[in-house]
């Protein structure tokens, strides 16, 4: 029995490092590791168990080419050198036949470290020239609101979170995806900290808070632009600190003018009273501290709330001590940088793509867009995932469309493919990992030898990339090569790139615009200015599809999946009939599910919740809450809208019935 050192590179802030034990060249026991500040003592649920998907009876162990109907997961054996050779050949005719825009290379790995995620497979595409499919489904309109705001300014440490006296946690639930911030968050309280929540649901957090305001989805931007109106109105705009430090105030402030107390409650849908302690608050505690989530991006104002929220804590001056600030994503800080991969200028490619239109482009029903003939999957299975279900399921299923899965186990999405090639999981191949929840580099090891003929992913770009005729030095998937190019140095443990208090705002870090000021009004941008865009539906309720402790994502739905239930409100469910664990129905005109109904008191009336991680096979109407998410975008970067979605519940005996 041995244990080794690594890192979990899974797609959450905290990057845990990871003790592994290993016992006759198996995976016994994977517990957290020493040495790093955030992550140290604990690790989540999930990954403590990934030995299950490691060894799961759903693990790919071998290249496969489909024999059945897409979906039916009829496949046979094959080798490596015919997988490879059958995949460039269909890539090879469709660039000679059909160009460079009918290959879609659909690449997420947000679940991958950072050669899996960022080396040679998307250089092997570029040099193809081929489409960029952007990473619009999460994530890129929060990202784009804060580059809008301020460019390339850090975020705050989280290590920080003790000092603060005020602290606001807006669209996020760290008791699922984000655990290690309730022990910092639970110190600020033990110093005195008040703690705001605001969010649909009275979450774990929530139940911690001191104010929790449960806002309507898609209305953030109308309750930043309250609490902005009141600031102005009690002469409590830090006038100093916007006029050192922002632009765009006061076409900021003559937008939240439209938004008094009476008018934002109604929309916002809580009480007057809580916006008005929401604004009493920022008035008058310091140090405060915000940490935002990517929960007011998913919907058509994601860009405007975030922008509105960021442009609420500059207005009140909440920077420059230890303890404020804003809390996102700290990628920015990693010493990593996959553009040096490449070992020559890279091509411009044929375009972007919004990734939340592929099933569209797939059906031949995006206006404009070239027909897809090749797609390429890897590190994604956005049969469960993408937003507009039923399109992306019918592009899916598409026999003109050669569909490529490189992936771990047999996905929803892997069922669909023509050819399928087994993956490496993080324990098998050596790679690097940074955060965008600390600012922590660290190495990841293979403590185990390959589970049956798995490949990673800058492997599989090398052997395609030499069956297109690309080859050579710039395709040598050697891991020690790829980790020379990415690293300044070499990465040998936890690499602790910035220390608690060394990463103030407007102190130690400013925005990267010219003038270094904030931005609260962008002139030439997508979005100048954050605005609210009601939402009409004869449909009541607003479904949410939030994480879970079991999942946050699709990884380990295959052994692990939530209960597949809707969760309602009592409010809602006594004049439905609804009663708790009896079958219901979901529906709107996209998708109808039949489903169990669990009555939950911490939703708020008038939304109800699928959670987020399901499989097809875990409803029978084989769809998730992704079936009823729309296919319109956000107003900002192009994101997903998935709580747009509304819908109607009723007894499942009412289904005929039922419009």
């Amino acid at each position: 029995m041995a244990t080794f050192t690594t890192a979990c590179p899974l797609d959450c802030p905290d990057t845990c490092s990871l003790a592994v034990t290993v016992e006759d060249g198996r995976l016994t026991a994977v517990d957290a590791a020493p040495g790093n500040p955030l992550t140290a003592g604990y690790i989540c649920h999930k990954v403590k168990h990934h030995a299950r998907r490691v060894y799961g009876p759903e693990r790919i162990m071998t290249p496969l080419v489909r024999t059945g109907p897409k979906g039916s997961g009829a496949f046979r054996q094959a080798s490596w050198d015919e997988a490879i050779e059958l995949v460039a050949a269909r890539i090879g005719d469709a660039l000679r036949d059909d160009g460079p825009a009918s290959v879609l290379p659909y690449l997420y790995s947000s679940s991958a470290a950072v050669l899996a995620s960022q080396a040679l497979t998307p250089l092997l595409f570029a040099r193809l020239g081929v489409p960029e499919v952007a990473h619009t489904i999460c994530a890129a309109t929060a990202g784009q609101a804060w580059d809008d705001t301020f460019g390339g300014m850090l975020s705050t440490d989280p290590l920080d979170v003790p000092t603060s006296r005020l602290v606001v946690v807006w669209g996020a639930n760290p008791t699922v995806s984000n655990t290690h911030l309730l022990p910092l968050l639970t110190e600020a309280k033990r110093n005195g900290a008040r703690l705001v929540v605001i969010d649909p649901r009275r979450t774990g957090v929530a139940h911690r808070a001191d104010l929790h305001l449960a806002v309507r989805p898609g209305t953030d931007v109308v309750l930043a632009y309250a609490v902005a109106r009141l600031l102005e109105e009690r002469g409590a705009v830090d006038e100093q600190f916007c006029a050192a430090h922002a632009s765009g105030v006061e076409e900021y402030l003559a937008a939240a003018r439209e938004w008094p107390v009476a008018r934002a409650a109604d929309v916002c849908g809580v009480a007057a009273t809580d916006i008005e302690e929401l604004a009493e608050l920022v008035t008058s505690v310091r140090p405060a501290l915000l940490r935002i989530g990517w929960g007011p991006e998913r919907n058509r104002n994601g860009g405007s709330s975030c922008r509105a929220i960021l442009g609420l804590w500059v207005l009140s001056g909440h920077f420059g001590q230890q303890g404020s600030g804003i809390i996102a994503s700290l990628g920015g800080g990693s010493t990593l940088c996959a553009e040096r991969v490449p070992l020559g200028p890279v091509p411009d490619v044929a375009g972007t793509v919004n990734m939340n239109r592929v099933g569209a482009i797939l059906c031949g029903e995006e206006p404009g867009a070239a027909p897809a003939r090749v797609l390429f999957i890897q590190g994604a299975n956005p049969a469960a995932t993408a937003p507009d279900q039923r399109t992306m399921l019918r592009g899916l299923s598409r026999e003109d469309v050669f569909t490529v899965v490189h992936e771990q186990v047999m996905t929803d999405t892997a069922r669909h493919a023509d050819v399928v090639l087994p993956a490496t999981t993080h324990f098998e191949a050596d790679d690097v990992a940074d955060s965008y929840g600390s600012f922590v580099v660290q190495p990841v090891r293979a403590v185990i030898d390959r589970v049956g003929e798995s490949r990673t992913n800058d492997e599989v770009a090398a052997a395609l990339a030499v069956r297109l005729g690309l080859g050579g030095e710039e395709f040598d998937p050697d891991p020690a090569r790829l980790l020379a190019r990415v690293s300044t140095g070499a990465v040998e443990g936890v690499e602790v790139l910035r220390q608690p208090g060394e990463t103030v705002q407007f102190v130690d870090t400013f925005p990267s615009f010219p003038d270094r000021r904030a931005r609260l009004h962008v002139p030439d941008g997508e979005l100048p200015l954050p605005r609210f865009r009601p939402l009409e539906s004869r449909y009541p309720l607003t479904l949410i599809s939030p994480a879970t402790a079991k999942t946050i994502n699709s990884m380990f739905g295959e052994f692990a999946p939530p209960p597949a239930v809707v969760s309602i409100h009592p409010d809602d469910a006594a004049p439905r009939g609804l009663v708790d664990n009896a079958t219901v129905r979901v529906w709107n005109d996209q998708a109808s599910i039949e489903l169990p109904c669990s009555l939950d008191a911490s939703m708020r009336p008038g939304v109800c919740a699928i959670p987020k991680g399901l499989w097809l096979r875990s409803l029978p109407a084989g769809l998730t809450a992704n079936g009823f998410a729309p296919a319109t975008i956000s107003d900002l970067a192009g994101g997903a809208c998935f709580n747009d979605a509304r819908v109607d519940v009723a007894p499942s005996c009412e289904s005929e019935t039922a419009p």
